[in-house]
C-alpha cells in the first residue's frame, strides 16, 4: 500500500522543537472518519508534547489507508516526517508475533509439537545450565510462562553499544548467556515476559527447518504477504532502509540519535524493521486467519491476564483485549533504542500502526487503540 496525496497540515509544538503534523490516505470507502482522525492526531501531538521526537500513525480500513505524523524526522533539520513515503522504522518485540506466527505453522505441520518440552528440539541449548530443558514446554516459551532467565549484562549493555563497539553476536552465544543465570520461577507457574524465550523460539525454528530465521521469515510471511517493507537485518547491518526517521533516545539527559544498533543482539525477539502498512496487512491477514490456520489461531489467543491493569491478555505470541467499543483487538507492542510502536487489527477489520521516536511518556496503549479503531 502506498500514499498517495498529502491531505493537510496541523502544526504542533513540544519542549524540544516545533514541526508539522501531516495526513495521507488513499483509495475509497470506507475510510478513517474525521473525528477518529482528529483524535488520533491529539494523540500523537500529546506524544510529542511528552518527550517523543517523532511519531506516526498508520490507519486502514478496508482498502483504504491514513497516514498522520507529528514531530520531526531530524532534530538537527527540523525536516518533518513525509507521510506519502513509508517510514522504516525498528519495531522491537512486535517481531515476537512473526516468530510465533511461524512456530505455529510449524505446528500445524505437525513438525513442532507445542506441549513438548523444548529439550527435544534443543538438548545441547540446555546440556550444562541450570535450567531443565525437559520441563520447559514449547507452548511456554512463547506464552512467557517457561520461567527462563533474562539476558543481563554482558554480551553487551544494549543493541546501542554492541554496534558502536563493532560486535555481533550468534544466537546461541546469547541464549546461553542468559541461561548463566538461574530460573526466574518454575516453569508454568506464572507469566513473566522475557526475550530470551523468543531467542530459543528463533533457534527451534532454525533447527526443525534446517533453515536460517530470516529465511524462513521471509518465505513462510513477509513474500506471502507482500511485505515488501519488512526485513530482518543481518548481523553487523546497524543501518536502517531509506527512508526513515532518526531514532532518538535520551543518554546522559542529552536526545542522542540511536539510530544504529546491532540487530544480532535482539534477533528473533526485537530485530524486526517495518512499516505501518505492512504491520497493518501483516495483523489485518492474521486476524483473519490467513498467517496461520484458524485452529492454531484460536491457540494464539488463548492466554493469561498480563497484569497491566489495561485489561491486555497474553496468548502465545500475541496480545489480546476487547476495546470499549466491543471489538477485540490483537497485536503487540514493541520498544527498543530509539523506536517504539503499537500494533494490531481488530474483528472488524481496521488496523492501527503507532509509531514513535524519542521517549515519549503519555502512550496509555488502551486509550491510544481506543480512539484509532473505535468511533
Amino acid at each position: 500500500m502506498r500514499i498517495q496525496a498529502v491531505a493537510a497540515s496541523i502544526c504542533t509544538a513540544s519542549v524540544l522543537l516545533t514541526a508539522c503534523s501531516t495526513a495521507g490516505e488513499h483509495s475509497t470507502a470506507p475510510r478513517v472518519s474525521a473525528a477518529r482522525m482528529d483524535s488520533v492526531q491529539a494523540d500523537l501531538d500529546s506524544a510529542i508534547g511528552s518527550g517523543a521526537v517523532g511519531a506516526i500513525a498508520t490507519l486502514t480500513e478496508g482498502d483504504s489507508e491514513t497516514v498522520l505524523t507529528s514531530g520531526v524526522a531530524d532534530i538537527s533539520t527540523r525536516s518533518p516526517i513525509p507521510a506519502d513515503r513509508p517510514q522504516h522504522v525498528r519495531v522491537g518485540s512486535v517481531t515476537k508475533t512473526f516468530t510465533a506466527a511461524i512456530v505455529l505453522q510449524l505446528a500445524a505441520e505437525h513438525t513442532v509439537d507445542l506441549d513438548r518440552p523444548i529439550a527435544t528440539y534443543l538438548p545441547e541449548l540446555f546440556t550444562g545450565t541450570g535450567v531443565n530443558g525437559q520441563a520447559i514446554t514449547v507452548r511456554q516459551i512463547l506464552g512467557h510462562r517457561s520461567g527462563l532467565p533474562e539476558l543481563t549484562g554482558s554480551p553487551g549493555e544494549s543493541e546501542y553499544h554492541a554496534a558502536h563497539d563493532g560486535r555481533t553476536f550468534d544466537p546461541d552465544q546469547v541464549i546461553t548467556q542468559a541461561l548463566r543465570n538461574p530460573p526466574q520461577f518454575a516453569p508454568g507457574a506464572r507469566f513473566e515476559y522475557t526475550n530470551t524465550n523468543y531467542l530459543v523460539a528463533g533457534r527451534l525454528i532454525e533447527v526443525v527447518t534446517g533453515h536460517r530465521y530470516s529465511d524462513e521469515l521471509r518465505d513462510r510471511i513477509t513474500a506471502p504477504l507482500n511485505l515488501s517493507d519488512t526485513y530482518l537485518p543481518a548481523a553487523g547491518d546497524t543501518d536502517l532502509r531509506e527512508p526513515h526517521p532518526i531514532g532518538y533516545r535520551a543518554l546522559d539527559g542529552v536526545v542522542t540519535d540511536v539510530t544504529h544498533i546491532e540487530p544480532s543482539l535482539p534477533w528473533s525477539a526485537g530485530a524486526l524493521v517495518s512499516t505501518g502498512a505492512d504491520l497493518n496487512r501483516f495483523y489485518t491477514a492474521l486476524s483473519a486467519g490467513q498467517v496461520v490456520p484458524q485452529p492454531q489461531l484460536r491457540q494464539m489467543l488463548d492466554g493469561v491476564d498480563m497484569g497491566t491493569g489495561d485489561g491486555m491478555f497474553y496468548g502465545l505470541g500475541l496480545g489480546y483485549t476487547q476495546l470499549p467499543c466491543g471489538t477485540q483487538f490483537i497485536g503487540h507492542n514493541g520498544g527498543i533504542f530509539g523506536f517504539s510502536a503499537i500494533t494490531g487489527a481488530t474483528s472488524a477489520g481496521r488496523a492501527v500502526t503507532l509509531s514513535f521516536t524519542g521517549t515519549p511518556t503519555d502512550t496509555d496503549s488502551r486509550s491510544l487503540l481506543t480512539h484509532a479503531l473505535c468511533d
